[in-house]
C-alpha cells in the first residue's frame, strides 16, 4: 500500500471509490496511453470516465489553454464571454433543438440539476418520469432520479420520481419478446403509470445507460415514449453527457436513434467536450431556458480557460471526423469482442454502438451477474497493460469500453487482445 494510498484513505470520505487493489496515480498521457507514477504505460479504454474524448495531452487543447491562462483565467458569467458565446452558438447549431439557448455547467451532475430545475418550474410539477438502471450524477436531486440502487445513497428527494421500463432491453419482465413488442410493452407501461400519477414535469433518460453497464432500449423507442408525453404537455431529457459528441459513430447524439417524433426538449452535456477541463451544459428551448423568475448565474460555468478546451476540441473532433473514427473502429473492436465472448461461458453479452461498448459477465453456466469475475477481469487487463471501467445494476456487471475517439486500429486490436488475456485469465 502506497503512502499516497494512505494519506488519501486518512483524509478523503471512505464512499469515494478507487479502481484496483493497488490503486493507480496515474501522472501524465499522451494521444491513448497513460503513464502511473512507477512509470508503467497502460493504454487507456476509459478515458477518465469517458471524458478524455480526443486524446490526451492533444496539442490542440494544450495550446489553447496555455494561451487563454497566459490572458485570463476567469471572471463569472456577470461578464461578456467571447469564448463562451462562440462556444454556445456552435452547440446550439449542433444540438438539432429549435430556437435553442445554452447554459454551462462544470459537471454533468449540475447539468441534470439544472434541467430538473427548468422542467419542474416549466411545468409546475415536481414528478419526474426516469428509467430503471439510470444515473444520472451525485447531486441531491440527481441521486433522486437515479435508478440504479448501487449509486443511490439516500431516498430522500425533492422530487417524485416514477421509474419506467426499457432502459435494459436484454433483462426484466420484456425481454423475450421482439423489438416492436418491446416497445409496445413499454409504451402501454408508461400510459399505465401516467394514468396513476399527476402529471410530470419531464421524462429524463440516458440514450445508452452509462453506469448502468452500456445498455440501450432497441431505436426508437424515445419517439415512442415522446408521442405519449406530448399528449400531455410532459418535457422530454436526453442525458447525453455519455453519449454525446459522436462516440456512439452512427449519430452525434444518442437521441437521434429516437428522434422519429423530433428531437428533445432539452439536452444534457459534459465528460467529452472540455477533454478533461470541467465543462458540462443544458441546450433548452428557450421558452424553457427562459422560464426562471429570479436571478442566477453561474461562477465557474462558462470560464474563459473551460471554454478555450471546450473550443479548441470540439474543432479537432469535428475537423478530424472521430464520429467516422468511434464507427469504423469502434465497429471493428465490437466484432472482434464477439467473436472472443462467444468461446467464453462466462461472457453473456458484448453490447454498445462505437466506441461506447459493453462487456456483461455472468456465472458459467447461469444467467447470474459475476461481480467478483468483472473485478478481477479488470486486475488482469491493468496487468496486461489496459485501463477499463465496470458497472451494471441490481442483477448484472458489465466491463465498460470507452477509448478517446482518435483510437487507432492498431490499438484497439491491441486492447481486444489484452482483454481477451485477462477474460481468458478469469473463464
Amino acid at each position: 500500500m502506497s503512502d499516497l494510498y494512505d494519506r488519501h484513505r486518512n483524509v478523503l470520505p471512505d464512499w469515494l471509490a478507487l479502481y484496483y487493489e493497488d490503486p493507480l496515480e496515474l501522472t501524465h498521457g499522451e494521444g491513448r496511453y497513460v503513464w502511473d507514477a512507477d512509470g508503467n504505460r497502460y493504454l487507456d479504454f476509459f478515458g477518465g470516465i469517458l471524458t478524455t474524448m480526443t486524446a490526451h495531452a492533444l496539442p490542440e487543447v494544450t495550446k489553447a489553454v496555455s494561451e487563454q491562462a497566459g490572458r485570463i483565467l476567469h471572471s463569472s458569467t456577470l461578464y461578456l464571454n467571447r469564448s463562451m458565446v462562440e462556444l454556445a452558438e456552435r452547440i446550439a447549431q449542433l444540438s438539432g433543438i429549435p430556437n435553442p439557448r445554452v447554459f454551462f455547467t462544470t459537471s454533468g451532475t449540475e447539468a441534470n440539476d439544472t434541467a430538473l430545475l427548468l422542467a419542474t418550474t416549466y411545468r409546475r410539477s415536481n414528478t419526474i418520469l426516469a428509467m430503471r438502471n439510470s444515473y444520472h450524477g451525485r447531486s441531491f436531486s440527481a441521486v433522486g432520479i437515479t435508478g440504479n440502487r448501487g449509486w443511490s445513497p439516500t431516498s430522500l428527494s425533492p422530487l417524485q420520481t416514477l421509474y419506467v421500463h426499457g432502459g435494459v432491453r436484454t433483462r426484466g419482465p420484456f425481454a423475450e419478446l421482439s423489438d416492436p413488442e418491446f416497445i409496445a410493452a413499454c409504451v402501454a407501461d408508461l400510459r399505465d403509470l401516467l394514468g396513476h400519477a399527476r402529471p410530470p414535469a419531464a421524462l429524463i433518460a440516458e440514450p445508452i445507460q452509462g453506469v448502468g453497464g452500456f445498455t440501450s432500449p432497441p431505436d426508437g423507442l424515445y419517439a415512442a415514449f415522446r408521442q405519449v408525453l406530448q399528449e400531455q404537455g410532459i418535457l422530454w431529457i436526453a442525458d447525453e453527457v455519455q453519449t454525446g459528441w459522436g462516440r456512439t459513430g452512427e449519430h452525434f447524439w444518442g437521441w437521434q436513434a429516437h428522434g422519429q417524433s423530433g428531437p428533445p426538449d432539452m439536452l444534457t452535456f459534459a465528460k467529452g467536450i472540455g477533454n478533461g477541463a470541467s465543462v458540462g451544459g443544458v441546450v433548452a428551448r428557450a421558452e424553457i431556458m427562459n422560464c426562471l423568475d429570479a436571478n442566477s448565474i453561474s461562477t465557474f460555468g462558462g470560464t474563459q480557460i473551460t471554454m478555450a478546451a471546450g473550443l479548441a476540441n470540439l474543432n479537432y473532433l469535428l475537423e478530424h471526423d472521430l464520429q467516422g473514427n468511434a464507427r469504423r473502429v469502434g465497429g471493428l473492436l465490437i466484432e472482434r469482442l464477439r467473436g472472443v465472448a462467444a468461446q467464453l461461458p462466462g461472457v453473456r453479452e458484448v453490447r454498445g454502438r462505437g466506441l461506447m461498448i459493453g462487456v456483461e459477465l455472468v456465472r458459467p453456466g447461469t444467467d447470474e451477474a459475476d461481480p467478483r469475475a468483472a473485478s478481477a477481469v479488470l486486475e488482469a487487463a491493468r496487468e496486461g497493460g489496459l485501463l477499463i471501467g465496470k458497472g451494471g445494476g441490481h442483477n448484472t456487471s458489465a466491463l465498460r469500453i470507452a477509448p478517446p475517439l482518435s483510437l487507432t486500429v492498431a490499438e484497439a486490436e491491441e486492447g481486444a487482445t489484452i482483454l481477451e488475456r485477462a477474460l481468458r485469465s478469469t473463464f
